[in-house]
């Protein structure tokens, strides 16, 4: 596991929304919950959809292509506690966004 630097902290999503970000070979969706920063894979296990085209309604993140719902926290889809999408831990460190892959 290293450290990769996502992004700048004025470049990360508004509350209530989610954006997208290339970390070498993988898209990474970064979503703002209520001000909670989280970082997930971008991809939605239903049928690839891009999750961070989605929208937040609550504290959950809903697929743009068929709504399937995620917990930006933990990657849980919302009806299948088998599925779930990786979860990368995020640190800001002098307004640097590194995320952990």
């Amino acid at each position: 596991m290293s450290l990769i630097k996502l992004t700048t902290q004025s470049e990360l999503p508004p509350e209530g929304e989610a954006k997208e970000f290339t970390v070498g070979d993988r898209v990474i969706c970064v979503a703002n919950v209520n001000g909670t920063i989280s970082a997930m894979d971008n991809v939605c296990l239903h049928r690839g959809g891009p999750l961070a085209q989605g929208v937040i309604e609550g504290d959950k993140l809903v697929c743009p292509w068929h709504g399937w719902q995620y917990d930006p926290k933990t990657g849980q889809a919302v009806h299948n506690p088998n599925a779930r999408v990786a979860v990368y831990p995020i640190k800001i460190e002098s307004g640097d966004v590194m995320v952990e892959i």
